[in-house]
């Protein structure tokens, strides 16, 4: 019995669907099924580079494995899209460069573990501890910095933020900027940077916290503890 040209192109579709499905990341099914979005879906200028899909972290290995992609809760990837439009608005050689997004609590256990010398308070300003759920947990945070669309080499270069991403210590604190301006150890340009981000996250809805540059809020944890399930 000969196929028709329809029941063939079904076919492939589906065949195509399969493929594309089972290729996936199975830690990438588990957010999809929960709801979540791959931000660069929303907003593809987005650039991102999951700092712990690789080891040029404060871990100093690869965290997440096969989760190279950032996601997040529709809104909050709405939010993030919201930003990145008013970024390049007002810096039009800019963009968002993620370095962390919705974030499994398996890999919230291997983070928390991985700061044993501190103590449990001074853990909770770095790491949020993995039996409440970090607001990563939920895919309602983001951690980023700016870049320019290319740099010297071609490629994109994130600005100068006076630290790297996840410097523990006072020189990555926002609330300590202007006396550590004043101490020299920041520069105005490091500072202005850091505003340039500030200013485009807030425009797009989100909170920054007062001990990490990098990290925004969409939502406070109670809200999204109400709202959403933790991925694990």
């Amino acid at each position: 019995m000969r196929q028709t040209p329809l029941v063939l192109l079904v076919f492939s579709l589906f065949h195509s669907f399969a493929l594309s499905l089972f290729a996936q990341p199975k830690v990438e099914q588990a957010m999809k099924k929960q709801g979540l979005v791959n931000v660069q879906d929303v907003d593809p200028t987005i650039l991102v580079e999951l700092k712990y899909s690789t080891t040029d972290n404060f871990v100093g290995k690869d965290v997440y494995g096969d989760l190279t992609r950032a996601y997040m809760q529709p809104m909050a990837a709405r939010k993030l899209a919201e930003a990145s439009k008013y970024l390049q608005a007002h810096h039009p050689g800019l963009r968002l460069l993620v370095y962390d997004a919705a974030r499994p609590r398996s890999a919230q256990w291997n983070l928390w573990n991985a700061l044993p010398n501190l103590s449990e308070r001074e853990r909770r300003k770095y790491v949020a501890d993995p039996r409440e759920g970090s607001i990563h947990n939920y895919g309602c945070a983001v951690d980023l910095t700016v870049a320019t669309k290319e740099g010297r080499s071609g490629a994109p270069e994130p600005l100068d933020m006076g630290t790297k991403y996840d410097f523990f210590g006072e020189l990555a604190y926002p609330s300590r900027e202007k006396e550590l301006l004043r101490a020299g150890k920041l520069t105005q340009k490091q500072i202005d940077n850091r505003q340039i981000l500030r200013t485009a996250m807030r425009q797009g809805g989100f909170t920054p916290i007062e001990y990490e540059w990098w990290h925004f809020n969409a939502l406070s944890r109670a809200k999204a503890k109400m709202a959403f399930r933790i991925v694990n």
